[in-house]
């Protein structure tokens, strides 16, 4: 579980957009939309974009309950022209594993993970 990450970006609107987009199907939505931007959900707010210059590009992941919510996300990533890599088994992390990757506008790499069997 991810308990918050912050991130600084260039491009503050198009990530908005782009998290928006693909944190939809996860239940998350825009939370705090002042300077700084929160996502969240039902439990509370995890996700934040600040303006900024991008320092590092560090990759994160985001569970998903199941496969079928990781292909919805990777999908509405890919009607962004964000897809990195198709969702898959990765079984060499273990036999569950199951990830599709994203690129949102500032390049950093964004999973969406599933570790629960079909």
């Amino acid at each position: 579980m991810i308990d918050h990450i912050e991130l600084r970006t260039g491009r503050l609107e198009a990530c908005v957009h782009f998290y928006r987009t693909v944190l939809a199907p996860l239940g998350y939505s825009l939370t705090v939309n002042g300077k700084t931007k929160g996502f969240g959900d039902a439990k509370g707010h995890d996700f934040f974009l600040v303006s900024g210059e991008p320092v590092d590009n560090p990759h994160y992941a985001f569970r998903a309950p199941d496969r079928a919510t990781v292909r919805i996300c990777c999908e509405l990533g890919g009607n962004l022209n964000a897809l990195d890599r198709e969702p898959a088994l990765a079984p060499h992390v273990h036999p569950n594993y199951y990830a599709g990757y994203l690129r949102d506008p500032d390049g950093r790499l964004v999973e969406f993970t599933c570790h629960s069997p079909e």
